[in-house]
This record gives C-alpha cells, structure tokens and sequence, in this order.
C-alpha cells in the first residue's frame, strides 16, 4: 500500500486550513511563486520517483538476499518499532551528510531554498537524492529488516516531517526532548549562524542531542528562511541543478587535477583555493537579506495557479496508474511535467520569452494526446481530444487577458 499516495490529499487539505490560520491570524507565510515553486519540486521528485526507486528497493534486496545476517519476522510488533527507529537513525545521517558533505547538499539544498515556511515546504523535495541515499539504509538490509516493513517504515518517517513544518505551533514542552517538532525544525531551515546545521533528526530529537547537534529555537533570534546562496528562482528543474551546476564549474575551472575530484566529496561550501580567488562567491549579509520576488499581477498568477492544477493533476494520475504504465509511458508523462513545469516557473519570473514559451507548451499539447495512448499513457479516445483541445483553448484566452509587465521587489 501507497501510504504516500493517500496522504496527498490531506496535504493540500492541511494547507488550506493553514491559509485560514494565516488569515485569522492576521498573517502571511505564504505567497504564491514561492508555494508554486516549492510543491512544483514535490511534484517533480514525485514524477522522477517513479522511474527511479528501483534502484533504493533492487540494492536493498540484493543486500538483504546476500549480506542478511538475520531473517527477521515481518509479523513481529518488535520488528517494525525497532525498523522505525533505526530507520530514523540512518535518516539521522544521511540528513546530516546532506548537510556536510557537497556532492550530498547538491541534492539535498532543494529542501531548504524556499525563504518561507509552511507546509507547501514540507512538500518541495529533491529529484536526485536517489542516487546516494540508500546507501545510508544498507544497515537495515544487512540486520534483516523485511523489503516490506523497510518500504513502510520510511513512508511513515516521511509523512511525519510534514507537519513539522509550519509557525502556527510553538514549543511543545516535554515532546521538544524527544521528537522533532515544528520549533526544533524551524531552526533546522534557518541561514542564521546559530542555527547553522542543527536538528537533523526526522521523527526522533534524541539523535541530535547524543551526537552534539541540537539547538533550541532562540526567542532573541528570529529565524531567517532559506540558503546562504539564494536559488533567486522559482523554476523547479534549476532549484536541483543549481549547486550541481556550482560544483562541476568550479571543477572545471581549477587547475588542481586532484580538486577536480575532491570538491564533491569536501565540506559543503569548500571550493579549491584558486576557484575561490578568481571566482569569489557573493553571500548577502544576515542583515541584509531580501526575499527573493517578482511582482505579477493577480490575473497572471491565477493563470499560472490554474496550470500548476493541471500538472498536479498529471502528476496524481501517475502515481495512481504506475503499477501498470510502461517506462515508455513513464518517460512521456515525466517529460510533459518537466517542460510544463519549467515553462510555469519561467512565467512566474516574467522571461521576457516566457509567454512564447507558454504558447510552444500549449501547441505541444496535440502531439501529446497523440503519443499518449501509443506508449500506454493513457487509452485512445476522443474525450482526450476534446478535453486537452478545450484546455489549450481556453488557456490560450487566458494568457490573451494577462498581461507581461513586471517589476521585480525586495520585500
């Protein structure tokens, strides 16, 4: 069973009622680019899971096939609490290696770069984090822990962080020492020097307290949002390639053979010495930070809300069918919500070729609903015709009555 799949409406219904906190609360931690951007990265590590966790659940196997010490029982209550906590105590170091390692922040950075925090945050997930992490779970395959109780056990760790990330709730008194909590992981989003790589702990606080890296949320220092580096983007497929693209040009351009290699495995943020002399990076002052915006009318960011609907539409309906879709499929449904994605991201950043771009999207919607039914997307029918015709034609009318004009803020 799916467990992430069912919760996918209770996300969007938790964030709704957060929206009506915020307003009765007379306060905003929202705004629309940012939500966008933030569910648009879950959206599309979601899409990309589908093609890629194979590769987590066919290197466990092999690990539990040939290098299990134990055949533990899968019916046994033991079992799954004890898999829930060391789960948690692997995640424990992986979410740490993400933050102290560069080759390991290049997938994991996508998490922290949005400068708001609520639950559309929780949602905005890495696309390439697969390649690492299941490293760090190898420990529960060789101790004998079931594929099952494994693949259960981290939809549960998963869908507990969720709601950790809001304001709305404080400190919560003795829970604090024992479990993550919204306070403990507000500091953990911080790009305050205090807060600076703390609370790595997924359910359990207690990691961080034994190993030396807890920090108390500060009364008399307010968190500050996001990365030292903005993304200063709301395009989803640059928020997973932005430090990738950092490290391979400052691999490329030094001199040192040896720090070619070496810069993906260093310290996050260390970059050989004649890169950084020749190619200083420019990191804003705490007290100088400006959330990143760009100002677009209200009819220009309905039209792009309106969309984004229809890509996470797409993106539920692929999850929902994954059992029986092709790769082929996979591939042409994962590609149509890359471009869409990247075409919205453009257009809540007002690209002075943005709305050209809207317009290629649109037309390629026809090939789409040709090629769809031939890879097994979805079945040939005429009602896909009519319903994708009618979208780009309304859609076209839509971006007719919005207008292009921008001006970019600091708030």
């Amino acid at each position: 069973m799916n467990l992430i799949l069912y919760a996918v409406p209770f996300f969007f219904v938790l964030i709704v009622a957060e929206l009506l906190a915020d307003r009765w609360r007379g306060v905003n931690n929202y705004r629309v680019a940012d939500a966008v951007n933030s569910i648009s990265t879950g959206v599309l590590s979601t899409t990309t899971g589908l093609l890629t966790k194979g590769l987590g659940l066919v290197t466990y196997t092999f690990a539990l096939q040939h290098w299990g010490l134990f055949e533990l029982p899968a019916h046994s209550l033991w079992v799954w609490i004890g898999a829930f906590v060391l789960y948690d105590f692997c995640y424990y170091w992986l979410h740490r290696c993400g933050h102290e390692r560069n080759i390991l922040w290049a997938a994991h950075s996508v998490h922290h770069q949005s400068e708001d925090y609520n639950l559309s945050t929780a949602l905005r997930q890495t696309s390439t984090g697969f390649l690492l992490s299941w490293i760090f779970y190898l420990p529960l395959a060789v101790l004998g822990v079931p594929l099952v109780v494994f693949v259960t056990v981290a939809a549960l760790n998963l869908l507990y962080q969720f709601w950790v990330h809001t304001r709305h709730i404080g400190k919560l008194g003795w829970y604090e020492w024992f479990f993550v909590t919204p306070s403990n992981h507000r500091a953990h989003h911080a790009q305050n020097a205090l807060y600076m790589d703390r609370n790595y702990g997924g359910v359990f606080i207690l990691w961080d307290r034994l190993f030396g890296t807890y920090q108390e949320e500060d009364d008399n220092e307010p968190v500050v949002f996001g990365v030292t580096t903005p993304l200063a983007s709301w395009n989803p497929l640059w928020a997973n390639l932005q430090f990738y693209s950092q490290l391979w040009n400052d691999a490329r351009r030094t001199e040192h053979v040896r720090d070619k290699l070496r810069i993906w495995f260093m310290r996050t943020g260390w970059r050989p010495a004649d890169v950084q002399a020749r190619y200083p990076l420019a990191k804003p002052e705490l007290s100088q930070f400006r959330k990143f915006e760009v100002a677009l009318d209200v009819r220009r960011q309905v039209y792009v809300v309106l969309q984004f609907a229809v890509y996470v539409a797409l993106g539920s309906y692929l999850m929902n069918a994954q059992s029986s879709l092709s790769v082929q499929a996979l591939l042409l449904g994962g590609g149509a919500m890359a471009m869409g994605l990247f075409v919205l991201g453009a257009a809540l950043e007002d690209r002075p070729w943005s709305l050209k771009l809207e317009g290629a999207r649109l037309l390629l919607n026809l090939p789409l609903v040709w090629l769809a039914p031939l890879v097994g997307l979805w079945p040939a029918s005429p009602l896909a015709w009519v319903a994708l015709g009618s979208h780009s034609l309304l859609s076209v009318c839509g971006l007719y009555g919005c207008g292009s004009r921008v001006t970019r803020l600091a708030s």
